[in-house]
């Protein structure tokens, strides 16, 4: 199951762990509605390889506002505490997986 960041749990979130894949979607969001099948998925089959987490934008607009999301679903790619990646809109759940899987490599 993707975990559920908030202001308070993001920094660490990503400082902690080598590569995260963060879903920023809202629960009115269409789109959102349609990847978030794919992102808990992926949260399962990569458990062991990468932390998989989704920011809920309406109640963590800071966190949002400070990676320049503005339409949402916005998948960000973390390595290293890093941005690496960035996918704007809804993608079929191969796009995020190789996401994933490049960075899994490198």
């Amino acid at each position: 199951m993707a975990k559920e960041l908030t202001a308070a749990t993001f920094d660490a979130a990503i400082r902690e762990n080598s590569v995260v894949l963060v879903d920023f979607w809202a629960p009115w969001c269409g789109p959102c509605r349609m990847i978030g099948p794919f992102i808990e998925q992926i949260a399962e089959a990569y458990a062991d390889k990468a932390l998989v987490c989704k920011v809920n934008v309406d109640e963590c607009q800071d966190v949002a506002a400070k990676f320049g999301v503005s339409s949402i679903p916005t998948v960000l790619l973390f390595r290293d505490g890093e941005l690496v990646d960035r996918a704007v809109g809804a993608r079929p759940k191969k796009a995020f997986e190789q996401m994933l899987d490049q960075q899994l490599k490198g």
